[in-house]
């Protein structure tokens, strides 16, 4: 299967509560961390719902 990985690029302080479990379940909870996952829909889901907090470092 093919992986993908996002680093987290911004803070979840002061960001909505389905937001902050949505960096969890991507493994990732402060600035910096990286999480290697599958590239499946569902997490490019959630990519695209905090987008504006991580990046895609390869993919």
């Amino acid at each position: 299967m093919a992986t993908i990985t996002v680093r987290q690029t911004g803070s979840p302080i002061r960001r909505k509560k389905d937001q902050r479990a949505t960096l969890v379940g991507l493994g990732l909870n402060k600035q910096g961390r990286t999480s290697t996952l599958e590239d499946t829909p569902s997490i490019r889901g959630m990519i695209a719902k905090v987008a504006h907090m991580v990046e895609v470092v390869e993919g």
